[in-house]
């Protein structure tokens, strides 16, 4: 057996491959005693025709067929013996054969590419705080009492603290309606912040009973089209808010909290613990940023395209129903997520070559103390947990990521910044 190897790319490799006719022979006697037990010819009972004749009516066929077998396990026999780890699924680009000449194709495959790793330790980077500032606070508290508000009857919009329920009827541009475009007891909250603005203006000093008219730009997947409306007033109700008092606090903790302080307190709190999950992502985000911004090398397109599937999946198993949403444009979504899949594809190769340089691994303890903390989170018994961690696949990469994360944010060089600019930890 003759075989060339090719590289194409840095991912991209060939094997050639060439078997003489003797070396085929053994293959195609396999060949024969797999099909004969099925072989009919008159004069013969079935699976007794004799293999001569079985050659003489059928050699061709069969030969043909186990050509497919034949490279295939020529293939795997190669790169089993040469230590190569195919990603995806190998493609055959060429195949020619002629009875009684040798046997050869070529086989198209993907690789990892051979990384050198760049610096990756003593990362300068810097690290924003955001301290909890009162209109913070003020904001959860007034969402709080939004959620909790109830409703008073009203003849007449006086203020933005209404809510409007109004029978919708889309229009021209002239004012005539369009039939089958009318939409019943839809409530408008004035104060919320996506209510149009126009349609806001229209409803202010709204009476029961009458009829406004609104027109306005809406945004419609990648395009603006104008929007013409009659609102029918059927009932207006002004919103009252409660008051962020004892009484409050009991009731939407369910008595957890019996003061208001006291639970402004957790309020506050909540928000810190927020903002510091966002800066700790910030701040693994800006690292592993840098690093794969420091590696130029291409990845292999099964793993782009395996990650690409993978987060249409995830976008799937986001739905109600676990379909994707209607008229989903499969391309377009991969042409849009494919620069995110070639960074975490590119972050998954050099991911593996820190752990291996590093020598990061996962040890019993590391499995304990991760058991140990999310049996007291879930209130699961932490035996159970250890056992299970033990052969998840999935428990294994999050503890050696993390690990790996709490190596490389040691190695870096971390600057604290003090900001009030939130848009710092939301990017």
């Amino acid at each position: 057996m003759e075989v060339f190897f090719k590289t194409v790319t840095e991912c991209d490799q060939e094997i050639a491959i060439s078997l003489s006719p003797e070396e085929l022979v053994p293959h195609f006697e396999a060949a024969y005693k797999k099909v004969a037990p099925t072989v009919e010819i008159k004069g013969f009972r079935k699976g007794k025709v004799p293999l001569s004749l079985i050659k003489k009516f059928y050699g061709e066929s069969v030969e043909a067929d186990a050509l497919d077998d034949i490279a295939n396990e020529s293939f795997k026999k190669t790169i089993e013996e040469k230590n190569i780890q195919p990603i995806g699924t190998p493609t055959m680009v060429d195949m020619k054969y002629k009875r009684g000449e040798p046997f050869s194709f070529t086989i198209k495959y993907e690789v990892k590419p051979s990384i050198t790793l760049k610096e990756y330790k003593g990362i300068p980077v810097e690290k924003y705080l955001h301290p909890v500032k009162e209109e913070e606070l003020d904001a959860e508290i007034q969402r709080l009492r939004q959620i909790n508000a109830t409703f008073e009857e009203a003849s007449k919009v006086e203020g933005s603290e209404y809510v409007v329920t109004a029978d919708i009827q889309d229009t021209d541009e002239s004012g005539t309606p369009i039939i089958g475009q009318k939409r019943e007891g839809m409530r408008i909250y004035l104060n919320e912040p996506s209510t149009e603005t126009e349609v806001k203006n229209a409803l202010t000093g709204a009476e029961v009973g009458g009829v406004y008219k609104a027109s306005f730009e809406h945004l419609h997947d990648d395009h603006t089209h104008k929007v013409h409306m009659l609102l029918t007033a059927k009932k207006i109700e002004k919103v009252i808010h409660p008051e962020f008092n004892d009484e409050l606090v009991k009731k939407i903790t369910k008595e957890k909290y019996s003061t208001a302080p006291d639970f402004q307190k957790e309020l506050s709190a909540d928000i810190e613990r927020y903002w510091n999950e966002r800066t700790e992502k910030r701040l693994v985000d800006d690292i592993t940023n840098e690093i794969v911004r420091r590696h130029e090398f291409g990845v292999p397109e099964a793993l782009v395209k395996s990650l690409t599937d993978s987060y249409i999946e995830e976008l799937k198993n986001q739905q109600k129903n676990k379909q994707l949403p209607r008229g989903f444009d499969d391309q377009k979504y991969r042409d849009a997520v494919r620069p995110s899949a070639i960074w975490q594809a590119k972050w998954m190769l050099i991911r593996e070559q820190i752990l291996v340089k590093e020598n990061i691994t996962i040890s019993d303890a590391d499995v304990d103390t991760m058991a140990e903390e999310e049996s007291k989170r879930l209130n699961i018994d932490k035996e159970r947990l250890v056992n299970f961690y033990k052969t998840s696949e999935a428990a294994t990469e999050r503890i050696l990521n993390d690990k790996l994360i709490a190596f490389l944010k040691a190695s870096s060089v971390i600057k604290e910044v003090v900001t009030d600019d939130t848009s710092k930890l939301l990017s």
